[in-house]
C-alpha cells in the first residue's frame, strides 16, 4: 500500500488489526467473537447493534474500539425520546427556517463524522430514528432541501432492548452486524474483570499504538475490490458454494420458525439480495484478518457474523450446521471439483456467446484464461484431439448430457448450465446466421 497508510502488506495489516483486538480484549474481558465482529464491521463499513442488559460494558467496548484509531472523528450522544433530528444533524440554520427551508448546521455532527456511537438507540423517537435512515445506509443527509454527503464509516450503537415497529425494523436492516452480550457469571471471569476495574475504573485504556484512519479506509477499499495493487481473491467455486451455504441457512432458519410457531401466526426468516452480496465482503475480510489473500471454505464458516446474531447459540449453531451440511455434500466424491467443471463451462459458454464467431473454431483454441483443462481433456477422449469445427455444438451438448452430478447442490448446478447452454446456442445461431451472406 502507498505510503500514506503506513501498511506495506495484508500480512503486516492482519498483524496490526490483531494486535488491537487482543488489546480491546484486555480491557473488555471475555469478549473476544463480538471483538472480531466489530473488526468485520470497520473493515466493511458496516454499522454494528450490541444489544445486552445494563451493566454489561456495552459503552465500554464501543469507545475501546474507536480509541484504536487515529485521524476519525468521533460523534456520541445519547438517545432520548425528547430528542429531535437536530441533536444528531446539528442545529437549524434559523434564517433559512424563516422562508421555510430546513437546512442544519452539520458541524460537529453525525453527518461530518467518520465514527459514531449511540448509545440506548431504541430510546429515541421513531421520527428522529426514521430522519437518520438515509445517513446510515446512502451516507447522506436528506432533509428538506438539504442534501449533503457524509464520510461516516461505522456506527456502533448499543441497546437494553428492541423496540419493533415499522422504523425500528427498517433501521434494524442498517446495521449488518449485531451481537447480544449475555452476562457471565463464571468466577474466574469476574475476577478478571475486577482487575480491570480496579486498575482503569470504567475508562478506556489508552493503546500504545493506534492504526490511522487512512489505513482503515484503504483496507476497505482492498475488500471492496477497489485497489489495484492489492486484490484478495475469491473462486468461482467458493462463491457458489457460500451461496449454497446462505440458501441452506435460510431454508433451516425459517423451518425452525415454523416449528416454533406452528400453532399461530407464521413468521418469516429472509435474507435480502444485498445482504448477501455483501456477504462477499465480509468473505475477504475475514480472510484479511488471517493474513491472506484469497478466500478459503473456512471463511465461509464464520458468515453467521452477519446471518445471526452473535451472541445467540441456537442462531450460530444453526449456521454451522448449514454450512457443514453443504460442506460434507460437497466433499463427499469430489463435488467440488464437478462445480468447478461446470462453472469453467459456463465461462467457455459466455466466451462463445459474447464471439459467436468463435463457433468457427477449434474448441481447443479457447482454453485459455479461467477455463480449465478438464472440460478440453474430455474432449480429447470423446471426440479425439482436434474436433471438426462443424461438431462443436455436439461436442458442448454432448458434454452436458455425459456429466454426472455427485450430489443434488451439483445436480441443480447442472440444470442451471443447462439452460446456459440452450440461451447460449440461441443467441450464437441468430449471430451467426445474421452476417451469413
Amino acid at each position: 500500500m502507498g505510503p500514506t497508510t503506513g501498511i506495506t502488506s495484508i500480512e503486516q495489516a492482519s498483524i496490526e488489526l490483531k494486535e488491537a483486538a487482543a488489546f480491546i480484549g484486555q480491557r473488555v474481558i471475555n469478549r473476544e467473537e463480538v471483538i472480531e465482529q466489530a473488526v468485520c464491521s470497520l473493515l466493511t463499513a458496516e454499522h454494528m447493534l450490541l444489544q445486552s442488559r445494563t451493566g454489561a460494558a456495552k459503552s465500554l467496548l464501543a469507545e475501546q474500539i474507536f480509541s484504536m484509531f487515529d485521524g476519525a472523528r468521533l460523534f456520541r450522544v445519547q438517545a432520548s425520546k425528547e430528542q429531535q433530528p437536530d441533536t444528531y444533524f446539528g442545529g437549524l440554520d434559523l434564517d433559512q427556517l424563516k422562508y421555510g427551508r430546513i437546512m442544519h448546521n452539520t458541524e460537529g455532527s453525525i453527518v461530518e463524522s467518520e465514527f459514531g456511537f449511540i448509545d440506548e438507540i431504541f430510546d429515541a423517537n421513531d421520527f428522529t430514528l426514521r430522519a437518520l435512515l438515509s445517513v446510515l445506509n446512502e451516507r447522506r443527509l436528506m432533509r428538506g432541501v438539504q442534501n449533503v454527503p457524509s464520510p461516516l464509516h461505522t456506527v456502533i450503537a448499543t441497546s437494553n432492548y428492541l423496540r419493533i415497529s415499522e422504523v425500528t425494523e427498517a433501521l434494524l436492516d442498517r446495521f449488518m452486524f449485531k451481537a447480544v452480550i449475555l452476562p457471565d457469571k463464571d468466577p474466574f471471569i469476574q475476577y478478571k474483570i475486577s482487575q480491570r476495574y480496579l486498575q482503569l475504573g470504567g475508562r478506556t485504556a489508552i493503546p500504545p499504538k493506534k492504526i490511522p484512519y487512512a489505513s482503515l479506509k484503504h483496507l476497505n477499499a482492498i475488500i471492496r475490490g477497489e485497489d489495484s495493487q492489492f486484490e484478495i481473491s475469491v473462486s468461482s467455486e467458493l462463491l457458489y458454494f457460500t451461496n449454497i451455504v446462505i440458501r441452506h441457512f435460510e431454508f433451516l432458519r425459517n423451518r425452525s420458525l415454523h416449528d416454533k410457531t406452528s400453532s399461530g401466526p407464521q413468521s418469516d426468516f429472509y435474507i435480502s439480495p444485498r445482504t448477501q452480496a455483501k456477504s462477499l465482503d465480509l468473505l475477504r475480510a475475514l480472510a484479511l484478518l488471517k493474513g491472506r489473500s484469497n478466500v478459503v471454505h473456512d471463511d465461509a464458516s464464520r458468515l453467521y457474523f452477519i446471518f445471526a446474531t452473535v451472541g445467540l447459540p441456537e442462531e450460530v449453531a444453526l449456521f454451522r450446521k448449514a454450512y457443514t451440511t453443504v460442506l460434507n455434500s460437497l466433499t463427499a466424491a469430489r463435488g467440488f471439483d464437478q462445480v468447478t467443471v461446470l462453472l469453467d463451462f459456463t465461462e467457455l459458454l459466455e466466451e462463445i456467446r459474447t464471439e459467436p464467431a468463435t463457433m468457427k473454431q477449434p474448441l481447443s483454441q479457447l482454453g485459455r484464461g479461467q477455463i480449465r483443462r478438464s472440460f478440453f481433456e474430455w474432449v480429447r477422449e470423446k471426440f479425439g484431439s482436434e474436433e471438426p469445427q462443424e461438431r462443436n455444438k455436439l461436442v458442448l451438448e454432448q458434454f452436458i448430457t455425459d456429466f454426472v452430478p455427485v450430489c443434488d447442490e451439483v445436480r441443480e448446478l447442472k440444470h442451471s448450465v443447462e439452460k446456459v447452454f440452450q440461451q447460449t446456442m440461441i443467441v450464437v445461431e441468430r449471430e451467426l446466421n445474421r452476417v451469413q451472406p
